[in-house]
């Protein structure tokens, strides 16, 4: 074997070689994201619901920025407050964050982030046209009331 053909296997081995550890180890997981365009035809989409324990399983949300338009029933609501106490006794609530649990028609759980006014307006088991957009309310119409979000 010629000099020439050697070197020439050589780099080609050496080209081989980065590039699979590009791939295995390289930023936000190209290899993942590589075989998940294989195994994305065969995961099984999860529609929420209670699990074994009385807990609500969440539902990838859709991502895009266009408003999304369900029928749903408000199920459940979730707030997370920081409670401060200052020395002179006056409260001060810090970090305020307020969601909304809705099942559609389908029977797909959505979680959906909201203001404190949208918490505590909209009334439990109160079906009606939820409107929202990546995870944030928009919109919910009823038929008594309709509630917009104040962003």
């Amino acid at each position: 074997m010629s000099p020439e053909i050697r070197l020439l296997i050589m780099f080609g081995a050496i080209a081989v070689v980065m590039i699979v550890i590009i791939v295995t180890f390289g930023g936000d997981k190209p290899f993942q994201k590589f075989i998940s365009l294989f195994l994305e035809e065969n995961v099984q989409e999860d529609h929420g619901g209670k699990t074994e324990n009385g807990e609500y399983s969440e539902t990838i949300q859709k991502k895009s920025s266009a408003p999304v338009v369900e029928m749903a029933t408000l199920i459940r609501k979730s707030d997370d407050r920081l409670r401060v106490i200052e020395g002179d006794g006056q409260v001060k609530f810090i970090d305020e964050y307020y969601e909304l649990y809705f099942v559609t028609r389908k029977g797909q759980n959505i979680r959906i982030e909201c203001s404190k006014e949208a918490y505590e307006t909209i009334p439990f088991n109160q079906q009606g046209s939820l409107t929202y957009r990546k995870n944030k309310l928009v919109k919910f119409k009823y038929y008594e009331d309709v509630i917009n979000e104040n962003t």
